[in-house]
């Protein structure tokens, strides 16, 4: 497996990072580290690939979800109980929380002993998701990665979408250019996020990341709005601990 590493003055021990589709199992669109049970992929083939992301990182324990677009999140468990949210955090060492993107925007925070990692397309940010989250950490003292997402010269969107985010907070109008179809927009899912993120009470000087595109960097990343029938990146933090 490959992974982008998570950039940001965190603690040495805590450990961040998304997988990139390279050096899995899985064939065919979902070549070839697919991470997805959910997306018609070999279910022998995925978890070969869970198995080789737990042995990379050197823990057993792993909190997957069934991710619904919502914006709850749970706290992470050692029962291996997969559970319908968007996001979970932990605040027990080796035990790693885990989402699944293949566009929508990753977000690791960590704080203390304290740390989460939220999955957030545009409804789940609009929806409060990272909020959700944050509840769980000290705002003030979190330290925020952005991992890859689609990027703003990609992710197209229609006026009802900038009209929802405007409405929600008038500085998210800078985070949408006109695209050339009337009524079409280019998102910017990093630039929403650091909104969100700030208004809430996120030192700007501790959001991290943002720089990849999902749809544009094909070779290394899944990208459903390209592809459709695709696999999914996994973005994983955990705080590392001798035993």
């Amino acid at each position: 497996m490959r992974k982008i590493a998570a950039s940001w003055p965190v603690a040495d021990n805590i450990v961040a990072f998304t997988t990139t589709r390279e050096a899995g199992v899985s064939i065919e669109q979902y070549q070839s580290f697919n991470t997805g049970l959910h997306v018609g992929d070999q279910p022998a083939a995925v978890q070969s690939n869970r198995d080789l992301l737990l042995d990379d990182m050197g823990i057993s324990d792993a909190q997957w979800l069934e991710q619904v677009h919502g914006i709850q999140c749970i706290k992470a468990a050692r029962d291996k109980s997969v559970i319908a949210a968007d996001a979970c955090w932990t605040d027990e060492a080796n035990l790693a929380c885990i989402v699944m993107t293949a566009d929508c925007l990753p977000v690791a925070m960590s704080q203390g002993a304290n740390i989460a990692v939220a999955h957030a397309g545009w409804r789940g940010l609009l929806a409060g998701g990272l909020e959700s989250s944050l509840e769980h950490l000290d705002t003030a003292d979190t330290d925020i990665w952005l991992g890859p997402a689609i990027g703003a010269n990609a992710f197209e969107v229609g006026e009802e979408v900038r009209e929802l985010f405007v409405c929600d907070n008038p500085t998210a109008a800078t985070a949408f250019v006109a695209a050339r179809q009337p009524n079409k927009w280019f998102a910017d899912l990093y630039k929403l996020a650091r909104i969100k993120l700030v208004d809430v009470g996120v030192d700007p000087q501790r959001i991290h990341g943002g720089e990849h595109c999902t749809f544009q960097q094909s070779e290394q990343f899944y990208s459903y709005r390209r592809d459709g029938s695709t696999g999914r990146m996994a973005t994983v933090i955990y705080r590392a601990e001798n035993s």
